[in-house]
Formats: structure tokens, sequence, C-alpha cells
């Protein structure tokens, strides 16, 4: 079934540069973010204990049924970068936000299954739902983004626009602890559900941007060859993230360090901060260069996580990883988008965060039987001697940039 053309009609955004600051431009899109992220963030702390306390499975599980979310991703990255050049960035974040609120149908379900096995399985297809939406909704709105600002600013586009989603999935996690805590994991679906469509509502009337032509295939060689190994290291520097958000509340639970979220939050709050204040350093100093700076702190901070003895220290991990992960993404993201096309920004963005998924889609599962086998804090250890080898890729980006540095 072909989508609605919710662009039609609508004025299609000036191609110069914008005179308004950068923050102000992105600031209906970073709106759109926020909202539609906290549908993730909300089910973040709480799905761990749901699926292990709730459902009667054990970590294999509670890392599998993370990481579906994530590989749907994979699968669908490529394919949003593509729709939002094509056929519209707007659209592409629409059609997000309404598979969203599918998914949470979808977890509504599971509830009244008569098992706990069917009842994992619709789940598990929830997720994976969600995945898709997540790929469309941030993919379109990095690519909304781009449109709209000149090019040496794209370091903050996706710093800018990746800290809205950051902010919803720390401020999930409190607002979903609150919520299980209410009504279990009931009102964690109704939330999934009733909040995409809340947000639909309010961007309905947004201007939209032009769509460009389609992607040839030698142009989509182009763009794989420029984005692979940015791609790769920030997949490594990703499998951090994708610990402490799959394993930082079932840590703290079975360390009986209370509040359970308190990890995540404390990651996303150092990584909104360095955002609000240090999002210029890709665009001035480089990408690869300042990737290089931050890998290094977000790697010192899983240690910490790792070898902590009480809630403070494993909590002042987190920020330092938080505060690492935070310009680790942008920064490598810098060098993907500058040697492509304009009108081939969102495939590039596809592929470059389908590294991400990827490794987490995969990674999740992984350290799921890392934390089955060695306990969960080795989760945390294992995590950041992955995180350092994206340094190695930052440090090659970084020392031949001078030389092969394309204009986008």
């Amino acid at each position: 079934m072909t989508p609605p053309d919710v662009s039609a009609g609508m004025p299609a955004a000036d191609s110069s540069p914008q005179s308004k600051p950068v923050s102000l431009v992105l600031l209906p899109i970073m709106a759109a973010v926020l909202a539609g992220f906290l549908i993730i963030g909300i089910a973040l702390p709480v799905l761990p204990l749901h699926v292990e306390g709730g459902l009667g499975y054990g970590p294999f599980m509670v890392g599998l049924v993370a990481g579906a979310q994530f590989a749907a991703s994979l699968i669908s990255r490529i394919w949003a970068g593509s729709f939002a050049d094509r056929k519209g960035a707007k659209r592409a974040v629409v059609i997000g936000l309404l598979s969203a609120s599918l998914a949470g149908l979808l977890y509504l379900v599971s509830l009244a299954a008569p098992s706990s096995a069917l009842s994992v399985a619709i789940l598990l297809t929830g997720r994976a739902i969600l995945g898709g939406a997540e790929s469309f909704i941030i993919t379109g709105a990095v690519s909304w983004g781009l449109a709209l600002v000149d090019a040496g600013q794209a370091g903050k586009v996706i710093a800018w626009i990746g800290m809205a989603m950051f902010a919803a999935l720390a401020l999930g996690g409190p607002i979903g602890t609150v919520l299980y805590d209410a009504g279990g994991f009931l009102s964690i679906s109704l939330a999934t559900l009733a909040l995409p469509l809340i947000v639909l509502a309010l961007i309905w009337r947004v201007s939209s941007v032009a769509t460009l032509p389609k992607t040839s295939k030698s142009a989509l060689r182009a763009v794989a060859g420029a984005v692979w190994l940015p791609g790769l290291g920030a997949a490594c520097s990703s499998i951090g993230y994708g610990a402490i958000l799959a394993f930082s509340s079932l840590y703290y639970s079975r360390q009986n360090w209370h509040p359970i979220w308190l990890a995540f939050s404390a990651f996303g709050a150092a990584l909104i901060l360095a955002r609000v204040f240090l999002a210029h350093l890709p665009d001035r100093h480089g990408g690869a260069r300042t990737a290089f700076i931050f890998v290094l702190i977000q790697a010192t901070g899983l240690a910490l996580m790792w070898i902590a003895q009480d809630r403070l220290f494993a909590t002042l991990g987190a920020a330092l990883a938080g505060l690492g992960y935070s310009l680790v993404y942008p920064g490598l993201g810098v060098e993907a988008v500058r040697g492509v096309a304009p009108e081939n920004r969102g495939l590039a963005m596809g592929l470059y965060t389908a590294c991400l998924d990827l490794a987490m889609g995969f990674g999740s599962p992984a350290l799921g039987w890392i934390a089955g086998h060695a306990g969960v804090a080795a989760v945390f250890a294992v995590s950041a001697l992955v995180v350092l080898a994206a340094d190695v890729i930052a440090f090659w980006l970084w020392r031949r940039a001078p030389t092969s540095a394309a204009v986008s």
C-alpha cells in the first residue's frame, strides 16, 4: 500500500543557508524526536525486569529482546535513508511514528497471550517493528535537519538532533519506572501506543523539504565507500552504549542499588550537557580528532562501571561513558557525510547508523551470553575493550584527513 503524500501542499524549504541559529532551525524537528523517542526510553529500564521477572527468562533473552529493535533498525535503515531522500524526510518521520504506535499495540497483545513463549514472541515482533520505526524517525529527522542548514554545520545537526533523542531516553528512565510501578508493563504499552499519535498531530502541519532524485547504484557504492570506515568506528563505540542500554538496570537491580534507572539517566544527562556546550567541536576541530579524544573518555567510564563497588562509583562511570559517547557519534558522522553529495545525505546517514544497528543487534545478545556466563559486571569490561577499537579507526581517519578530505 502506497503511503499518503503527507508532504503534498507543503512549502519546500529554501535551499540557501539559514540565517537563524542552528538550534532554532532544528527546534521543531528536535521536539518531534524528543517526544517520539520517549516511547523507547520508558521501556529501557523496565523491559529487562518484565522479561526476567514477568515472563521468567534469563539474561540471554533480555539481550535478545533488547537487540531485536536494533536488528530491525539495521534491516530498515538503508531503506529509511533512501526513502527520506526520494519521498521526503517529513514523510519518513510520519511513517516512523505510525509504526511506533503499532508496536505499542503489539505490546498490549503480548500481555494477553496465554503462554510466556507466545508472549515473548509477540513482544519480539513489537520490538522489531519499533526498531523499524526508530530508523525512519531518526534517519528522517537528521536528513530533514541537514537539508535546512549549510554543510559546514553538519556536526551540529547530528549532535543536536541526537541530543533530543538521548534527552528522551534519559527522561524515559524515571518516567518508565514510575509507570511500571503504577501499572506494570500495561502502562508502558498504552504509552507506546498513544505518544506517537500525539506527536504526529503536532508535526502534521510543519513544512517539509524538497525531495531529490533517486540514488543510482554507482552513487550507492560511492556513499558506502565513504561511510563504512566511520561507521565501523561508531559501531565499536556503540557497543558501550548498548551495554548501558540493555544491562545497567539489571546490574543495579542485582547489586540492590536504587533507583535502577540511575546509570542510564546519568549517561544521558552527561551526553546532553556535552552536546549543549561542545557540539561545535567536530565542525571546528575535525570529526575524527574529536572522536579520538572522546572514545578514551567513554572507555574509562565503562571500566569504572566494571570495577565499581558502590552505586556512586558506578554512576560516575556511566556519566563518563555518556560524556565520551556524546561526541563520538557526531564526530565520526561528520566524516561519514562530508564526502557525499547533498542528495545522498539521507542514504549516507542511513548507512552510517546501520553500522551501529549491526553492532547493537548482534552485540546485545552476545553481551547477554557473557552476562550469563561471567556475570553482568563483565559486560562493561568487555564493552570497554571493544570501544577502544574505535580509537584506532578515529586515529586513522584523523591522520588521513588533511590529504583525503572531500568537499560535500
